[in-house]
């Protein structure tokens, strides 16, 4: 993994990591696309490029710049983000459109497999002291027709109350609010962290660069992120969002969906908050 020191930019570190995590993965196996295919796809994304130019009479001064900012995408390792932030809710979309179940939403570029195994009933690895308030996530794993899924595993993974995700940002324990809980014998799961902060996605690069140009934020709405799997079931990729929180309605990266969106209640005692969510997984 690359490491990420004080002294390198945010932007160029948590691009060159989440390379790093996305090549990995790539050869854990990787999809062979047909020529046709290829063609069809690349000729009509090609054409659509064509039309704009024209509709729009672009000018080699705006063609240049465009030149000049794909370069240091790559330079500043950032594709994985530009590709995430825009593109993948789409992708996501049309993927899991016949999926039956709880609904799914885009992985991000911050996700690291291998986190630490935990019991049904746990609380994620943190630091003594992180700062936040605390959050009381539980709920139940089962099949589209309800039966409780009692291997099923959830993977969860968040950023703290800053808005840093751990092995993406210096100072951050390694595995520091991430952890993959396994289910109790009748599908549920107590899982105890904080509550994320919104972040901003990194502004120092490439991306950073397209936001200041167009006028847009660069501000993602908190969430918790979730795989949720089971044998013989559709492995879910998801993201929770929090009701009243600031970007829900105009997420960066238009991941967030009315049924991802959880209204957390005061815990009795005043040490926090819960929330009950469940989730429906669709047979393979």
């Amino acid at each position: 993994m690359t490491e990420i020191t004080t002294e390198q930019a945010t932007a160029a570190a948590s691009g060159a990591a989440a390379t790093e995590r996305f090549r990995s993965k790539q050869h854990a196996g990787t999809a062979e696309v047909g020529t046709e295919r290829v063609d069809t796809l690349v000729s009509e994304l090609l054409a659509a490029a064509h039309d704009i130019i024209r509709r729009h009479q672009v000018s080699y001064a705006e063609y240049d710049a465009l030149k000049s900012w794909l370069i240091r995408v790559g330079e500043d390792g950032e594709w994985p983000l530009f590709l995430d932030v825009w593109l993948e809710h789409v992708v996501e979309e049309v993927a899991n459109e016949q999926r039956k179940g709880s609904k799914g939403t885009i992985e991000g570029p911050y996700y690291v497999p291998g986190s630490p195994a935990l019991p049904a009933d746990a609380t994620l690895p943190m630091r003594q002291g992180e700062q936040g308030t605390p959050l009381l996530f539980q709920g139940q794993v089962t099949s589209v027709d309800g039966t409780p899924l009692t291997d099923a595993k959830v993977e969860i993974w968040h950023a703290d109350s800053d808005g840093y995700y751990s092995q993406f940002a210096p100072g951050l324990p390694e595995w520091n609010l991430r952890g993959t809980v396994t289910v109790d014998g009748t599908g549920r799961f107590r899982i105890r962290t904080i509550e994320p902060a919104p972040y901003q996605i990194p502004t120092d690069g490439a991306c950073g660069t397209l936001i200041s140009a167009a006028g847009w934020h660069a501000w993602r709405p908190a969430h918790l992120h979730l795989k949720v799997s089971a044998p013989g079931h559709q492995l879910i990729t998801t993201q929770l969002y929090f009701k009243g929180g600031r970007y829900v309605a105009d997420d960066i990266a238009s991941a967030v969906k009315p049924e991802l969106v959880l209204d957390p209640a005061p815990v009795v005692d005043g040490s926090g908050r819960e929330v009950r969510y469940d989730l429906a997984l669709d047979k393979a």
